[in-house]
């Protein structure tokens, strides 16, 4: 074997060895300050460091409160930041530039919206594209593409786990929903829609008389908006009325239950299929909750879409439920008091 046949050799070692100590990426920090980690080598600088990551050692410096002139210590663990240099959440990137995967570790009880908002907002369609997974489908543990790395040709070794699969550019509109509406329900929608879009002209929909539960099928996310709570549900002229919804056939029921401040957020759905959602802490996304209405003695079926978001307006509320299911209900005020067993 000749010398430029060893040295060959061993370069090809060294590069299968960092691709398989780097591989997955693994997405630290949040919302705006999002880094990778990096072990230095034996003979790395902040220059061939940046190289690898396509970063600046002028900006990776100052994010590790260290000074450019220092050198680098064998083992030093250092964070890269991921900016829109060398960061892309949409697929676009320069023509001498290939997007490496970059990943986030679900944690227990997450959903979505909230994965979304603590990495750069990342829309959730593309979230779901890029991994082939709905909300309900959420794991703890399971790897999700978050974004992608934008690393120059020729220049970093981690273009050897260059992904070939293709990434959405603008985020998709959800899946509309396919139910005919009922005759004597209007076909007008609210007017601040927070999930759920008309099916597109060109295709008509066919009719559904009894569609099987698909929990996959759902993909409403509520959007970081503040849910009106304090006007009554769009279409009280003609309240929603499914003898407690879509999932009361799924409802298994346990012991567990409880009371408390309840609130109204906007959806479309409901009003014609009556597929009734819920935001509700501490409750495994998915589960089918029975919501009790005291006051007129009405109850309600719904799908739990995952936690309240921590804002003002949730405070003292222990649910959170869609217009059409408040509506059933007999609720058209901003709080009211309910049981809730699940």
């Amino acid at each position: 074997m000749t010398s430029i046949s060893r040295i060959l050799l061993i370069c090809g070692l060294l590069l299968v060895q960092f691709v398989s100590a780097q591989s997955p990426l693994i997405v630290q920090g949040a919302t705006p300050q999002l880094y990778l980690t990096h072990k230095v080598a034996a003979k790395e600088n902040w220059y061939s460091v940046g190289r690898i990551y396509n970063q600046s050692p002028k900006e990776m410096a100052p994010f590790n409160g260290l000074q450019l002139e220092k050198p680098l210590a064998i083992g030093q663990t250092l964070k890269v930041p991921l900016t829109d240099m060398n960061y892309s959440l949409d697929g676009s990137k320069a023509a001498d530039e290939v997007l490496v995967p970059v990943h986030y570790v679900v944690q227990d009880k997450e959903w979505m919206y909230r994965i979304s908002i603590g990495h750069n907002k990342v829309p959730i369609p593309n979230l779901e594209k890029w991994n082939n997974v709905t909300n309900d489908q959420l794991k703890a543990g399971m790897k999700l593409i978050v974004g992608y790395l934008k690393v120059k040709t020729g220049q970093s070794p981690l273009t050897a786990i260059a992904t070939n699969k293709p990434v959405t550019g603008a985020a998709p509109a959800p899946v509309a929903q396919t139910t005919t509406p009922p005759a004597n329900q209007p076909a007008t929608t609210p007017a601040k829609d927070v999930a759920v879009t008309n099916p597109p002209a060109s295709k008509p929909v066919e009719p559904v008389v009894q569609p099987a539960p698909k929990p996959a099928e759902v993909k409403e996310e509520p959007k970081p908006v503040t849910p009106v709570a304090t006007e009554p549900a769009p279409n009280t002229s003609s309240p929603a009325s499914f003898k407690g919804g879509y999932f009361k056939r799924d409802f298994k029921g346990s012991d567990k239950g409880t009371a408390g401040n309840a609130a109204i957020f906007r959806s479309n759905s409901g009003w014609k299929d009556g597929k009734y959602y819920a935001l509700m802490n501490n409750v495994p996304v998915g589960t089918i909750i029975k919501v009790t209405f005291s006051s007129t003695n009405k109850s309600v079926y719904a799908k739990v879409l995952g936690q309240m978001p921590e804002m003002k307006e949730n405070i003292g509320l222990n649910i959170r439920i869609s217009d059409a299911a408040a509506s059933e209900l007999g609720a058209t005020i901003g709080k009211f008091y309910v049981n809730v067993e699940y």
